[in-house]
């Protein structure tokens, strides 16, 4: 018998927002070069990172005059050059634990009676067919993965997998409830006969630690997703980029707050996009209507050529495709839309099973959890399911048949909702 906990919840992120670290700055150019670093060690900084070709670093000092100075030197420019920020990207409104026993035997994949949303998808006839998503690379950015996980360890990359969270290696958090490995789990938790089965379970997984405890710095994302689409530009080893970028992280800003560090996010998510990765965000948890909300943005959501998901989840049945409570929505926001939970019957009996089943941590090996957080790795999986059935794709042919594959839903044709509509997996594999 293996314990299953339960998070009660949306995964929301908080709009607060603090200084990384004291000490750290973001920086964009044109294209980074020996000047831009020569300029930062000249203002009494270090560069942490550095991607020459999208033109972003992260630097440090100590020196309380860094910017004044840095953005008087004379023959580079900087297009920007702030202090970066932390921000609680993945923190559950409300949690709860709950003991519920899940008999894991040599079986095939045991748990799988309780995951509604791999049936939502038609994941099973994707399966049947023979997608599995085998030569397909999928990078999840987010907190530690639990990378022993039996469910886990099988599809992880662990020679890519790399941490931008000072003294974090990619494989730790803090808690019960790791929120990187439920998301990895939904993606492609392998299919050994072992608790669940995840969208992809062929395919490979590529781990980047940017969250510890749910916070994390825009220069952290920021690098993850640069490192995903580019490995081979940060040494370490890792020279194969990922195909499909998953951000189960995201948070709501008044454009005047965060614009600037949106800018960054957006010339990251358009550098992957120019390699060919197809970026993947969760559209949130404030349950708001984008369409209504000018003053506000939705990071990373609405982040360049990347694609935002919305989140549907039963009320005690089989109506899988029916809008989750808390999900943003809007045709200014959402792309497609994906199960990841609900749990407004709580506190009836059985309420958790409204939401997801995936991996947890070496503290709980399986969570029901509910959130956009757990629809974005849904739509990721079934676009790795279209990659590894058409290896040479575009990614604007890949966009196009994940769309194009979607069952419509609400509305006739774009939804305010569900977007262009409700992914399936075994259409987008086979059609």
């Amino acid at each position: 018998m293996t314990k299953i906990s339960v998070l009660m919840g949306a995964i929301l992120a908080h709009t607060t927002m603090s200084p990384a670290y004291a000490e750290e700055y973001l920086l964009s150019a044109g294209m980074w070069s020996s000047k831009h670093k020569a300029a930062v060690e000249a203002a009494g900084g270090t560069i942490l990172y550095a991607h020459d070709k999208s033109g972003i670093a992260v630097a440090k000092s100590d020196n309380a005059n860094f910017l004044t100075t840095l953005k008087g030197s004379r023959g580079v420019a900087f297009q920007s050059a702030e202090p970066d920020m932390v921000v609680s990207w993945s923190q559950p409104t409300r949690f709860m634990e709950a003991d519920v026993e899940v008999d894991v035997t040599p079986e095939d994949e045991p748990g799988f009676a309780f995951q509604w949303n791999m049936q939502a998808i038609d994941a099973p006839a994707a399966w049947a067919a023979g997608c599995d998503g085998t030569g397909a690379r999928v990078a999840v950015i987010d907190g530690g993965i639990y990378a022993e996980h039996p469910d886990i360890a099988p599809n992880l990359d662990v020679t890519c997998s790399r941490s931008f969270v000072d003294g974090q290696p990619f494989n730790t958090d803090v808690g019960f409830f790791w929120h990187g490995t439920h998301v990895a789990g939904i993606v492609a938790a392998a299919d050994n006969r072992v608790g669940v089965i995840g969208v992809a379970p062929g395919a490979t997984l590529m781990h980047v630690k940017a969250l510890h405890d749910g916070r994390g710095s825009f220069g952290a994302i920021i690098m993850g997703i640069l490192y995903a689409a580019d490995p081979a530009s940060f040494g370490g080893g890792c020279t194969q980029p990922a195909d499909i970028i998953n951000l189960s992280l995201g948070a709501t800003f008044p454009k005047s707050q965060a614009g600037g560090f949106h800018s960054l996010i957006n010339k990251a998510v358009n550098y992957a996009g120019s390699k060919g990765v197809l970026v993947i965000s969760a559209a949130g948890n404030d349950g708001l209507d984008f369409s209504k909300v000018a003053d506000l943005i939705a990071t990373p959501a609405q982040a360049g050529s990347g694609l935002a998901i919305s989140a549907t989840g039963p009320v005690g049945g089989d109506n899988y495709r029916r809008p989750a409570s808390y999900s943003n929505y809007g045709s200014s926001l959402v792309t497609l839309a994906a199960p990841g939970g609900d749990f407004t019957m709580y506190p009836a009996a059985g309420w958790h099973l409204d939401m997801v089943l995936s991996p947890c941590s070496p503290l709980s090996a399986y969570c029901w959890s509910a959130g956009t957080s757990q629809a974005a790795p849904a739509a990721a999986g079934v676009a790795a399911l279209i990659k590894a059935a058409n290896p040479g794709i575009s990614l604007g042919a890949l966009k196009a048949k994940l769309m194009q594959t979607a069952d419509d839903e609400g509305k006739v044709g774009n939804d305010e909702f569900y977007g262009k509509g409700f992914v399936n997996a075994y259409r987008a594999c086979t059609e």
